[in-house]
């Protein structure tokens, strides 16, 4: 990637890490529902689900290439049910006591978000085919840009999560209230996903 292209790049990684998605809004949901601990540990499973998605992702450039963008977009559609999914069960956790029977954070649950998110599965190709691959095909170049991604959505699911650390007694009051904002952005995200492809 050439060097006036740097700061492009890094602004598409940062704001592809910010944004709200399903890594992050879980991050706030579980620090506000279960404490910075608890998140943490998930937080992990974030991270390493996040590592595997970005190396896949450099595979699946060197090998396809150029041949793999067409088909980027469909994946979108898939991302949004998913996370329609997400802000259904969110609205539905709202029902139950806050210590219920859902699934206790743990490695394995963030683990299996990073591998379901579909928003790091484009994130990271976009950002291979789009700023790497034009410019230098060498698995060298690919390897090292796929090295670099998963510090930062990780880093931006830091943020949030610390965010809903610090709210966790504001949840606690005004729990059913939070539910249904943050499954309205989950909505939102599934949206955002597939509107500019359903236009075309």
């Amino acid at each position: 990637m050439p060097i006036s292209l740097l700061p492009s790049f890094l602004l598409y990684c940062y704001t592809g890490a910010i944004t709200p998605g399903p890594a992050n809004l879980c991050s706030l949901s579980t620090a506000l529902r279960y404490g910075k601990g608890p998140a943490l540990r998930q937080w992990r499973g974030l991270f390493a689900g996040f590592f595997l998605v970005s190396m896949v992702s450099v595979l699946a450039a060197y090998f396809l290439g150029a041949l793999l963008n067409p088909y980027v977009g469909y994946l979108s559609w898939l991302g949004a049910a998913y996370l329609l999914w997400l802000a259904w069960h969110t609205l539905r956790s709202s029902e139950g006591p806050a210590d219920g029977t859902a699934a206790r954070p743990s490695f394995l649950t963030g683990l299996l978000v990073q591998l379901t998110n579909v928003k790091i599965m484009i994130f990271c190709l976009v950002a291979l085919t789009s700023y790497v691959l034009p410019y230098d095909g060498s698995f060298g170049s690919l390897l090292l840009a796929g090295l670099f991604l998963p510090f930062t959505g990780p880093v931006a699911n830091l943020i949030w999560l610390f965010a809903g650390a610090a709210l966790q007694r504001f949840f606690t009051n005004h729990r059913r209230a939070v539910d249904t904002v943050m499954a309205a952005a989950l909505a939102l995200c599934a949206v955002s996903l597939v509107w500019p492809h359903g236009r075309a």
